[in-house]
């Protein structure tokens, strides 16, 4: 029988099945329930598992011009989008319930005609609890992707602390790291794309100056996972693999618990000992005791900004104009 103070986690390290929301669905469903049996209460998937990312497409741009391929690319990646609420997270949200877990999973939502990375957050019980829009979309993301505001720097109440997501290069932004800190995390999590042998020491890092545990879930992926309909610009044949995994899960005093694993699709735990978390923080706090406000401040913008918004008339001289926000 476990303590009270800890708590298994997983990361499920698998592959999308790219431009095919209803395919990655049916996967998801069946990853929650492989990864609810082993007893995780926390199940991490990658950035972007449901729709997929579009590893090594450039979509025919180049400075300047773009080409009639491309357009129709996107207009696939554009259909395939998921809304957010919507009758695919409602079926998310069943199998999550069934699992009796915390689920984490990136998904590509449609808004209108955009699309954006976005993490949702799940609750055992299968409610949609929040998400978060990924804030800058790195280099080439940045044209198939919308950006995302302060308004989803979501951090959820659980059983076993606060817990957020940062989504891939995300973590490269101190200040963005920072206000994540700021809201007393203890479940960081890195869903990414990025399987190169830098992305362990971030991890480490992360864990180190949060003082949190950080959980990490990337995909594995080969190149004959994408359709015919789409061009994808690396790999040698169908059996390269585009994105080889590293999925991994870090203690706050920067011990690796599980992975980085990069010998294909499988799911990874850990058994978390909470206890680590104030351990940790006798002798660092970012946001607490080790910080300067004095010489430091971070200002936070958690305000929606929204392209159109509605004056209407005050109804009499004595009232302001008020802004109504389209959501």
């Amino acid at each position: 029988m476990k303590d009270s103070n800890t708590v298994r986690v997983a990361v499920v390290q698998a592959g999308a099945v790219p431009f095919d929301s209803e395919a990655c669905i049916e996967k998801a469903i069946r990853l929650i329930g492989d990864a609810g049996s082993t007893g995780a209460k926390v199940i991490v998937f990658p950035e972007a598992f449901i729709t997929g990312y579009p590893k090594g497409m450039n979509y025919g741009l180049s400075v300047g011009t773009r080409d009639e391929v491309g357009r129709e690319e996107f207009r696939l990646y554009l259909e395939q989008a998921i809304e957010v609420p919507g009758p695919q997270t409602q079926r998310i949200g069943e199998a999550v319930a069934a699992s009796g877990a915390y689920v984490v999973i990136g998904v590509i939502e449609r808004e209108g005609s955009t699309v954006y990375c976005t993490v949702l957050f799940f609750g055992p019980d299968g409610a949609l609890l929040g998400k978060h829009r990924k804030l800058m979309p790195t280099v080439m993301e940045r044209v198939i992707w919308g950006f995302g505001d302060g308004s989803t720097l979501t951090a959820i109440d659980t059983p076993y602390g606060k817990m957020c997501s940062v989504i891939c290069w995300e973590n490269y932004m101190p200040m963005l790291r920072m206000a994540m800190y700021a809201k007393g995390v203890a479940l960081y999590c890195a869903p990414t794309a990025d399987d190169r042998e830098t992305w362990l020491p971030t991890m480490r890092h992360i864990a180190l100056e949060g003082r949190c545990f950080v959980l990490s879930a990337c995909q594995y992926l080969r190149k004959r996972d994408f359709p015919d309909s789409v061009r994808v610009s690396i790999g040698d044949g169908p059996d390269s693999v585009l994105m080889r995994g590293g999925s991994l899960i870090v203690s706050p005093l920067g011990k690796v618990l599980a992975g980085p694993d990069f010998d294909g699709e499988k799911i990874i735990t850990a058994d978390l000992d909470l206890n680590e978390i104030g351990r940790g923080k006798f002798d660092f706090d970012a946001a607490g005791h080790f910080a300067r406000p004095d010489v430091f401040q971070l200002i936070v913008n958690e305000s929606p900004a929204k392209a159109v918004a509605i004056k209407q008339p005050p109804t009499d001289s004595s009232q302001k104009y008020i802004f109504d926000e389209i959501a």
